[in-house]
Parts: C-alpha cells; sequence; structure tokens
C-alpha cells in the first residue's frame, strides 16, 4: 500500500493507520513540484540577496546577526545538525519515532521550506526501509522546534548517529553502506528545516491521542461491568438526566453504558441501595468530561499535522521569506497536559471503583475472596492501582505553566511542550495498567454474583477474559496474571 504525500488534509486516524500498517510512501507529483520549486527560488534568491536573511546566511538564535560566507553556507547547516544532537534520557518508541519520521516528511512537502527534493527522499526511504533514528526523550524546550530529537532524527541523513533497522541498533553509516546511501550534502536552509519543528510533540499528541480514544472506551466498559458487579443502579445513567446538561461527552458515555448493559439480569434485578457512590454515579459526568478532552486535543493535533512548522518561512509565490513562529509548541503544551489530566482521572474514578469492590459490601466478599484471613486475595492489587493514579498525579502538574530563557536570551519563552507529551505518554500507560486491575477485580466480583448474569456482551468479554486470567480461589502469586489482564484490554477493547 503505497500513500502519496500532497497537500490533502490528512487525519489523525489517517496518519496512524499509515504509520501502524506500515504504507510505503511517495512524493506525489505536486509535492515534489511545490519542494523543487521553493528550493530553485531560494538559490535564486542567494545570488541576488544582499541582506541577511536569518539562518540562511547567518547563525542560529542568539546568533543570528553574525553573518555567515556563502562557501560556508554547507557547514552551517552541518555544525546545526550536529551540535544540536544533544538529546538524553530513555530511547523513544519506535512507533512514535516512525510517526516522527512521517510528519516532518509532511511538513517538509508543503512548499515552505527550501529543503531539497533529494532530502525529503531520503527521510522517505528511511521511513519505507523501516530504518529508524535513536531518538532520546529529553532535550526539546518545545520552541524553536524539537531542536534535540529532530536533530538526532535527521543525524543518518549525514551518515552519523545510530539507527534500528532490522530489529537491531547500528551506526547508521554501517546501515547507509548496506542500503547504498551516500549522505546528503546539506543546502542553505536544510538544517534548519530539519530542526525546526513541532514533529516530536506532535508525534507524542497523536500516539497518545489514538490511545486515549481506546482506553475511554475501555473504562466505558469496564464501569458497566464493575456497576453490575457491585449491584448498582442504571438510573443515573438515563438519557433525561444528561440531556438537561448538555455536555456531549457526559451524553455519550451515559449511553454507551445503557447500551453495554441491555439484557442484565443483575441490572434487572431488586435494588436494596437507593443510591450508589460517585465512582458509579458520576461515570457520565467524569468519563465524558475525558471525552470532550479527547476532541480537543483532536481538534489541536489535527491542525499541527497538516501544518507548516520551521522557520523562516518561504513564500516564494510573494517573493519574501519570512521569520517568524510557528515552531512554538504552546498549543500542544496545553492540550497534552490537559489530556494528561483528563486520562489520569479516568485511573482515579477506576480506583474507587477498585476500593468499593473489594471492601465487603453488597454481598461481596471482603477483598473478593473465599475465606478472608487466610487469603488476602484482591487486597494488594488495589494497593498497586493507588501507587499508580498517585504517580500521575505527580505527572499531572502542568509542564506548560514553566519557561526557561535559553539562546542567550533571544529564545526567551518556551512552551515546555515536549516535556508536556513524554508525561502525558506516562499517565496514558500508568491509566491503562489501572484499568486492567480494575477489570481483573470486576470479573472476580461478578463470579460472586452467580448464578445471576450480566448481560451477554458483557458476559461475552468476561469469558473470553477467563479463557487468559482464571477466577482467583485461594492466594497465588498476581502479577503475571496483572500482566495478563493489561494485554488483554488492550487487544480486545
Amino acid at each position: 500500500m503505497i500513500h502519496y504525500i500532497s497537500s490533502e488534509n490528512l487525519t489523525i486516524e489517517r496518519v496512524c493507520e499509515i504509520v501502524e500498517h506500515r504504507y510505503k510512501l511517495a512524493l506525489s507529483d505536486e509535492a515534489r513540484h511545490n519542494i523543487a520549486t521553493c528550493r530553485q527560488y531560494l538559490d535564486n534568491k542567494m545570488e541576488s540577496q544582499i541582506e541577511p536573511i536569518y539562518g540562511i546566511t547567518t547563525g542560529f538564535g542568539s546568533l543570528c546577526n553574525v553573518s555567515v560566507s556563502k562557501a560556508d553556507l554547507s557547514q552551517l547547516q552541518y555544525n546545526l545538525v550536529v551540535s544540536h544532537a544533544c538529546g538524553t534520557g530513555e530511547e523513544v518508541d519506535g512507533e512514535i519515532v516512525r510517526l516522527m519520521l512521517f510528519l516532518k516528511i509532511q511538513s517538509l512537502s508543503y512548499g515552505y521550506s527550501g529543503v531539497q527534493v533529494a532530502t525529503v527522499e531520503r527521510l522517505i526511504a528511511m521511513f519505507n526501509e523501516d530504518v529508524l533514528p535513536v531518538v532520546y526523550e529529553q532535550g526539546s524546550l518545545g520552541a524553536s522546534g524539537d531542536l534535540a530529537p529532530l536533530a538526532h532524527l535527521s543525524l543518518p541523513l549525514l551518515g552519523l548517529g545510530e539507527v534500528f533497522y532490522k530489529e537491531k541498533k547500528q551506526t547508521a553509516a554501517a546501515v547507509n553502506e548496506q542500503l547504498g546511501w551516500q549522505p546528503i550534502a546539506l543546502q542553505s536552509k536544510e538544517g534548519l528545516a530539519l530542526l525546526n519543528g513541532t514533529q516530536f510533540m506532535s508525534a507524542y499528541a497523536s500516539y497518545v491521542l489514538s490511545a486515549s480514544e481506546r482506553l475511554s472506551r475501555t473504562a466505558d466498559f469496564l464501569a458497566a461491568l464493575s456497576l453490575d458487579a457491585f449491584e448498582g443502579r442504571l438510573e443515573p445513567f438515563d438519557e433525561r438526566v444528561h440531556k438537561i446538561r448538555h455536555h456531549r461527552g457526559q451524553i455519550t458515555t451515559a449511553a454507551v453504558v445503557r447500551k453495554w448493559l441491555e439484557g442484565s439480569e443483575l441490572m434487572a434485578g431488586e435494588k436494596k441501595n437507593v443510591q450508589d457512590p460517585y465512582s458509579f454515579r458520576c461515570v457520565p459526568q467524569v468519563h465524558g468530561a475525558t471525552k470532550d478532552t479527547i476532541d480537543y486535543l483532536k481538534y489541536v493535533v489535527a491542525n499541527e499535522i497538516n501544518s507548516v512548522t520551521d522557520n523562516p518561512n518561504i513564500f516564494y509565490e510573494d517573493d519574501i521569506i519570512i521569520s517568524g513562529g510557528n515552531f512554538h509548541g504552546q498549543p500542544l503544551a496545553y492540550a497534552m497536559d490537559f489530556i494528561a489530566i483528563a486520562i489520569a482521572e479516568l485511573a482515579s474514578i477506576s480506583g474507587q471503583r477498585i476500593y468499593q469492590l473489594i471492601n465487603g459490601k453488597r454481598g461481596l466478599p471482603p477483598f473478593l475472596v473465599a475465606n478472608p484471613g487466610l487469603n488476602s486475595g484482591f487486597m494488594i492489587p488495589q494497593y498497586t492501582a493507588a501507587s499508580i493514579i498517585s504517580q500521575n498525579k505527580q505527572l499531572c502538574m502542568p509542564s506548560s505553566v514553566d519557561s526557561i530563557e535559553s539562546s542567550g536570551g533571544q529564545e526567551d519563552h518556551v512552551s515546555m511542550g515536549a516535556n508536556a507529551a513524554t508525561k502525558a505518554l506516562r499517565v496514558m500507560r500508568n491509566t491503562e495498567r489501572v484499568l486492567a486491575i480494575e477489570m481483573f477485580n470486576a470479573a472476580q466480583a461478578l463470579e460472586f454474583r452467580r448464578p445471576k448474569q450480566s448481560s451477554p456482551r458483557i458476559e461475552s468479554i468476561v469469558a473470553k477474559y477467563r479463557n487468559v486470567v482464571p477466577f482467583v480461589e485461594q492466594d497465588e502469586v498476581m502479577y503475571p496474571l496483572i500482566e495478563r489482564s493489561i494485554r488483554f484490554i488492550r487487544e480486545n477493547l
């Protein structure tokens, strides 16, 4: 399958499909024309331009007033890439690096960046051959672009740095030799075009967004399962309640939970309790607010992945080069902080449902095990969930409220969007673990309601779950069961 790079608007779903299903990329005629025309304009401009042009005939950042001779312009761009490859910390996941490559290719293809066609084609070849640069999580301030991560992404173009190829970390030089690739000789502006941009933040945002939509669906299912296992009430999910508050996510959540519980014998039974705790009764309000936040992130990311975010921008049709600030990650920084908070709340309310299930209420045995006392049962999985939820709270301190002066004061306000992005990924993975523990607990609790049945849809999923995670009769080693539960919800919900 081939995806042709063009100016056609991309959706998040389309981007994730291309990356996940390993589409091959190719330049459309339109993209090739835009790139080549912009490059030709820049070459011509360089012959006639007397005044300095930032980043093209000058240094960078606070060195913007230092002019560079024509003979040194290629060296200037080379030096930029190698000097900015200062990332550290954990290595970025391969799927996110693929997203970075794709989004960088897309951004350069609009014809406002001044790169060579050959440079974009090499990035495409790297994507198609699954040559993934080693990129590190730490180093970007989220303004002037994701400079350090994008420098690591670009090093292999020069035959430098490291890559993953054929499931092995190798030097880029060795892989280039295997594939018969010569290093790219960067021309004026190209290093800056490669390093400026928000593709590190945007790749994380795309990845987290896709996962967040899945976790939102999973949380709705688990709320329905736990509600039935807890002998909760369905009235708080009545459509009329939510229509008078108007929030779209809230209305949707209530409808989803009602659908999951259609035909439940347990839900149809007589209820002894007049009211449920908030962690059950307020699921539409909490899960719904997360859905609305996901929609906001989708709006921001959709704009970003269809944007030009390097600097300066070359408008060849208007015969002008403008130095601006499209590399500033503030929109993404806010959005990633917001989604981290919203996803953390799915874990928080899930943790409270877990606690209610093990607390010996409504006919359920303490800690969901026969002969409690001799058996600790599900006491400590709740501890584990509580620990993870607490860490999420610590991670949800917004990154976007911080800034730090850099580059001699020229770059005196930064977004910290890269930190927001990497934190959001950790929160997302933590939340997945908490939801898996809720699945573990709720399925166990449901067994104590037998012979009564939940809905056919819920029972079908629980039966499938029981193929990989058995009912716990007495104390046993729990961590493998939690790991299986994590895999189950990732692959089935």
